[in-house]
């Protein structure tokens, strides 16, 4: 019933698919040479408004044909570098269904007479080198749409559900306005909330990394970017939208947010309150620096983490329980003093509160054997946050930049959780249970500061550069742990019990330094090298007390689970790095090496440990452009894996006293070697790409898990040790193709995929190698007619292989099925009707002998008013069919989980939207090209 119903739903949309038949065709000529313009770029506009209707380039020979058009007046633009641009008007009907241009003859410009006069009219797309232009004017769009809304109309540029961005077959990372960022790089931010109006032209192009930007030499490491470039009459100004919604009392939801501009100064604010899920426009909050548990670098480096297993800390919300949600910020940027002088300074605040239940239930599978166990958690967790960060950069010449960088957060946690838990074995027979209470409340701070200098030297290509940073952290918990656990015998009759009732006191600080060199050369037009020195300190403390009970007080320092640590580390890096260029083909191969002199002192026993090590992180690269739309890439990386500082010498913590770690300090460093490559290509004004992406990796000596299972108590004992002649690997390749059929006006794509790894471990000092494969595809229709209606439709049907050589009978294969769609339609009398689904079906396997199946339908019903369509209001219903159930499974090793939560279910909101601007002066209209 629930899959007629989705293909009943489904359905709808293509229904609203048909085909046009009316015409325009020619050939592209220069009247002078006699030769045919290849390439040259045809567009028909609608005569009342040159917004843009259809577009072509012309053949080889200079022909051209355009076809799915509907009857109307039109104009005719050919343009081609160094001619004047052709125009001529024409209609098309009923009688008239093509229209055969015959032989345009093109005009070099130079050959123009005085007496001619151009009246030039902006192309809808221009192509200049690796940058596509678009002339947002030229793309019809809704009042009050945002900027999302225009990307959607734009040749070559997608747009998903979820506000994801793809360009040319590849995504889109950075949105920036004028140039800049804008709150930070989320681009959701950007296209969900400026209005679309604003924008004068969208440029898409690929952004080189900052490194090859500053010194000249192509890395080939671009990212693609969109940058939106605001009318002059746009940048001065405010506009912002407010919206607020409820219904039954149960769940609410609001949000608002300003912009102001004037000039090159842009000023915004926002907030968000609500329990639905929406957790404001972006949190990217990077607490690298906070204080707690150490781990190493790729390259060598410590960093000390909160989030250390002895850390009762809370989550962010990711779907699992009820939340309740309160964000905002403010972000102001300026530039002055003829733009050699900048800033950009943001902050954010945000709470977030998390109640709910969750259960597990997991498989542990031994030689011969297993064990089922079954966790049930009931938690309450809640976090707030404050961030300020400001950016001053100075270019007192074009060789010359100096920038100056500080941020300052604060985060208080609190989480509480009730679990209760038990195990059986293979024969259903109780092994033990327990039950545990954890509360926490914690507080980190943290302060970072970095310098910045880049100077270019008379020769190009020869450049220096200078990095400092510094960082500051400070952190304290406490926090109580209850724990009763409870063992059985072999004919489930109580064994033994054990209770632990503790006071847990943790405080931790760090202070880091670096600084790094580089230095580039052009050894000759096409060589050159890279070379850079790096220098670090890092000094931290972590002090941590545990205290039983007695008489009601917690007063007796628990050694075992007690320990104050000072560490100390030193660490010095090199690498040299050579670059070769010669027209579509870039080289790149060197190396980086770090050495690290690491001292860690534990106080409260009087030991020291010292360890001293070389990390080697060689590379290569080499990238064939053949063509600004077409390029191919291939990589390698090696990396060498010290083991961690937990795996070494581990923190002994008992706040799960079924799973234990114990450390090896006989552990020596793995090495991973990695491989990738990616192909693209991207025909512009046929908008059809092409891209497929490849990776390989195997590690050598990888570090494993060793686990002992003690079959009579289910108590897991941890400890990581070197597995030689076993390399772990993984593998991953992707292809995705879309084309626009223009005939339909229809978005079509689709994609092949699949990923594996083989990881092995040691249980019960049995060798177990853990083999899983997965293969997936899509396909996927999309179509938007701008105040009409718009529609999606995507496949996505995966296969899953999971294998344990423990168990081979239980190889916990399966199919997983999963499929989106959605429309909106639009109304007479500014109603709008919107609706989508989400259907997934999951197969039981050998571990998991049930099926999973969710329909999940959302709707909403909206009515504008006004004559600008700026107030609005919005009934929409969430999750209609009451079947949103938080589920997923997942394979580690020997270890099958299935985990299901508490997570938002249906619920229906009244909401009121609000839209006000005061931008500069009103919308200019296009006018048509002619030439006389």
């Amino acid at each position: 019933m629930k899959a007629l119903l989705m293909a009943v739903f489904l359905t709808l949309f293509s229904c609203i698919i048909y085909a046009q038949t009316l015409s325009v065709r020619g050939t592209i000529g220069d009247t002078t040479s006699l030769i045919k313009l290849k390439n040259t770029s045809v567009s028909v506009l609608n005569a009342k408004d040159s917004t843009l209707v259809k577009f072509t380039r012309a053949a080889g020979d200079g022909s051209f044909t355009i076809g799915g058009l509907t009857g109307g007046k039109f104009i005719l633009l050919a343009t081609y570098p160094g001619y004047a641009d052709y125009v001529e008007h024409f209609k098309l009907d009923s009688v008239s269904q093509s229209r055969d241009f015959g032989n345009i003859n093109m005009l070099l410009k130079s050959n123009l007479l005085k007496d001619i006069v151009v009246k030039g009219t902006v192309a809808a797309i221009k192509i200049k080198g690796d940058t596509t232009e678009y002339n947002a004017s030229s793309f019809k769009i809704a009042p009050n749409a945002k900027v999302e809304d225009l990307l959607k109309q734009l040749p070559g540029i997608q747009v998903d559900k979820d506000g994801k961005i793809t360009a040319q077959g590849q995504t889109v990372n950075k949105v920036l306005v004028d140039g800049e960022e804008f709150f930070g790089d989320d681009p959701t931010l950007v296209t969900k909330n400026l209005r679309s109006d604003m924008i004068d032209k969208v440029q898409l192009y690929d952004k080189k990394s900052d490194q090859a930007t500053f010194t000249g030499i192509d890395d080939g490491i671009k990212d693609k970017t969109i940058n939106l470039k605001l009318k002059e009459d746009k940048k001065n100004g405010y506009f912002g939208k407010l919206d607020g919604g409820g219904l039954d009392g149960n769940y609410y939801a609001g949000q608002g947010m300003f912009n102001k501009f004037k000039g090159k100064k842009k000023f915004s604010a926002y907030g968000t309150v609500g329990n639905t899920g929406r957790t404001g426009l972006s949190w990217s909050d990077n607490n690298k620096y906070t204080g707690g548990n150490m781990e190493m670098t790729e390259d060598g480096g410590i960093i000390m983490y909160s989030n250390d297993r002895d850390d009762l800390d809370a989550s962010n919300y990711r779907g699992s329980g009820i939340p309740e949600i309160q964000t905002g910020g403010v972000h102001f940027d300026n530039k002055w003093n003829k733009d050699k002088e900048s800033i950009n300074a943001n902050y954010k605040s945000g709470y977030l509160s998390v109640d709910g239940t969750e259960s597990n239930l997991s498989q542990n599978n031994l030689k011969e054997s297993f064990i089922n166990n079954t966790n049930n958690s009931i938690f309450s967790n809640s976090t707030f946050r404050q961030k300020l960060d400001a950016t001053y950069q100075l270019r007192p010449d074009s060789t010359t930049n100096w920038k100056f960088s500080i941020d300052a957060s604060m985060r208080n946690t609190k989480s509480n959780s009730f679990n209760t838990g038990s195990g059986l074995n293979f024969n259903d027979v109780l092994i033990n249970n327990n039950r545990r209470t954890l509360d926490n409340d914690g507080d980190q701070q943290s302060l970072n500061a970095s310098a910045f200098f880049s100077k270019r030297l008379k020769k190009p290509g020869r450049t220096f550069s200078v990095n400092f940073t510094q960082g500051l952290s400070k952190g304290n918990s406490t926090g109580n742990l209850l724990s009763t656990n409870v063992t059985f015998d072999s004919i489930g009759s109580k064994r033994d019990s054990s209770v632990i009732d503790q006071l847990k006191d943790n405080d931790n600080s760090m202070i880091r330094t670096n600084s790094n060199l580089t230095y580039t050369e052009p050894l000759t037009k096409k060589f050159s090298l890279i070379v850079n020195y790096g220098f670090g300190i890092t000094s931290s403390s972590s002090v941590r007390k545990s205290f039983n009970s007695a008489g009601g007080k917690y007063n007796l320092l628990d050694s075992v689970y007690s320990n104050d640590f000072d560490l100390n580390q030193i660490s010095h890096q090199g690498g040299a790095v050579f670059n070769y260029k010669e027209k579509k083909t870039n080289v790149s191969f060197g190396s980086r090496a770090t050495s690290v002199n690491f001292h860690q002192k534990d106080l409260f026993r009087n030991t020291r440990y010292d360890r001293q090590f070389i990390n080697w992180l060689p590379q290569a690269s080499y990238q064939y452009k053949f063509s600004n739309y077409k390029s191919f890439r291939i990589n390698y990386n090696g990396r060498t894996s010290q083991p961690s500082t937990d795996q070494l010498q581990p923190v002994r913590v008992n706040t799960d006293p079924l799973n234990i770690t114990i450390g090896n300090q006989n552990l020596k460093p793995s090495f991973t070697n990695s491989f990738n490559f990616n192909y693209n290509t991207y025909k512009v004004l046929a908008n059809q790409g092409f891209y497929i992406y490849g990776s390989y990796s195997f590690t050598m000596n990888p570090i494993v898990n060793s686990t002992f299972t003690d079959l009579s108590t289910n108590v897991n004992t941890y400890q990581s040790i070197n597995l030689k002649n076993h390399d772990s690997r993984n593998y991953n390749t992707y292809m995705y193709f879309s084309r626009k059929i223009q005939k339909w006006e229809l978005n079509v794509g689709g994609s092949l995929g699949t990923d594996g790894n083989v990881y092995y471990s040691i249980s019960n000092e049995s060798l177990n190698k853990a083999t899983s494969s997965n293969y997936y595809g899509e396909f996927s229709v999309s179509q938007n007619k701008p105040k009409k209606y718009d529609f999606y439709i995507s496949f996505n049907p995966a296969y899953s292989q999971n294998e344990s050589s423990l168990q081979l009978n239980k190889n916990n294969n399966g199919w997983v099925y999963t499929s989106n769609g959605g429309f909106n339609l639009y109304l007479p009398g500014k109603f709008q009707i919107g609706s989508n689904a989400n259907y997934e079906f999951r197969e039981k396997t050998a571990a998991f002998n049930e099926t999973f199946e969710r329909l999940l339908l959302n709707a909403s019903v909206t009515k504008k008013f006004t004559k600008a369509e700026n107030l609005s209001l919005v009934v929409s219903g969430n999750d209609l069919l009451n079947q949103n159930n938080g589920f997923s499974r997942r394979v580690n090793n020997n270890f099958v989980t299935q985990h299901s939560y508490q997570t938002i279910k249906r619920y229906f909101l009244a909401t009121l939207v609000w839209e006000f601007n005061k931008m500069g002066g009103g919308l200019k209209s296009s006018t048509s090209n002619t030439v006389k």
